[in-house]
């Protein structure tokens, strides 16, 4: 199928490898808070961090943000990258002041770890974009 060609050269890219790092640690902090029977809402931010960020990876390893235009994913993806770095922080800390057991303590250090990863992703693709540059007819649309 010609319509959904995958870009390996996202995967191996810096923002790539951070995507899927997030995706991972993501995964890990929720498997720690669902394993722990911690609070619903570590699991439900960790959850639903996991699946919005395999859902940007798989928008950009697919190249749907070329042929999905009607938005300017990367500042969607800033947004996405802030907000969660600001709950994870909220939720995480809570985790990690009020430890119920050694899993809920695990799952608040790994969400913190996600959340330098959020920040990280949210500057790296600040720099990508180019919002005070002009565009011209010459210029490249990326």
């Amino acid at each position: 199928m010609a319509w959904l060609e995958v870009d390996r050269a996202y995967a191996r890219s810096p923002r790539g490898a951070l995507k899927i790092a997030r995706t991972l640690v993501a995964l890990a902090t929720l498997l720690c808070f669902v394993a722990s029977k911690a609070h619903e809402a570590y699991a439900a931010l960790a959850g639903m961090e996991t699946v919005i960020t395999v859902l940007f990876l798989l928008l950009y390893l697919l190249r749907l943000d070329a042929r999905m235009q009607c938005l300017f994913w990367p500042l969607a993806d800033i947004f996405n990258s802030v907000i969660a770095a600001l709950f994870l922080l909220v939720v995480c800390l809570f985790a990690i002041i009020i430890r119920t057991n050694k899993g809920t303590l695990a799952g608040g250090v790994l969400g913190l770890i996600l959340l330098a990863l959020c920040l990280v992703d949210a500057v790296l693709l600040c720099k990508k974009i180019s919002l005070g540059k002009a565009r011209g007819r010459s210029a490249p649309a990326k």
